[in-house]
């Protein structure tokens, strides 16, 4: 169930304290336990599940809880709906040492079977999802093979 809410929410608009509550639900995990976890209150713990947005270090600690990478949501979010990026758009920018380097061309599993579950419905075509995804004619064609092949 939690996944399938995950494509519902098309990993555009992310409400993490609604998928942190929907995974709690899922595993059964008592407030009691998540309080002694995350050293925090109840009425704490009920103000992660209504809101929007929560401190990185506190969404790891979720994460770990939960046993779930709520970052592949935000990640999810960037590789399907951020612009793609110049090439050479700049010969000054160079790339970071100090930080990892964004490949916008990293797709995981759930991304990809998100994108062939839209083909497959019908809720988009092979061209609205290159158009609207910025995703490649031949990684698309490649994905869909495979699933043929199978």
């Amino acid at each position: 169930m939690f996944n399938n809410k995950l494509y519902q929410m098309l990993y555009k608009e992310i409400n993490i304290g609604r998928f942190i509550k929907d995974r709690v639900d899922e595993l059964g995990i008592s407030m009691e336990r998540i309080c002694n976890f995350l050293k925090k209150n109840e009425d704490f713990i009920e103000e992660v599940y209504n809101s929007k947005s929560i401190d990185s270090d506190l969404l790891l600690r979720w994460s770990k809880l939960l046993e779930y990478d709520f970052f592949r949501l935000y990640s999810s979010h960037l590789i399907l709906y951020s612009p793609p990026s110049a090439i050479n758009k700049n010969s000054n920018n160079q790339k970071s040492e100090k930080i990892p380097y964004f490949r916008k061309n990293i797709y995981t599993q759930e991304i990809k079977e998100f994108i062939i579950k839209k083909i497959q419905c019908g809720e988009m075509s092979q061209t609205e999802v290159i158009n609207e995804y910025s995703i490649p004619k031949s990684t698309l064609h490649r994905w869909l093979q495979k699933i043929d092949t199978k």
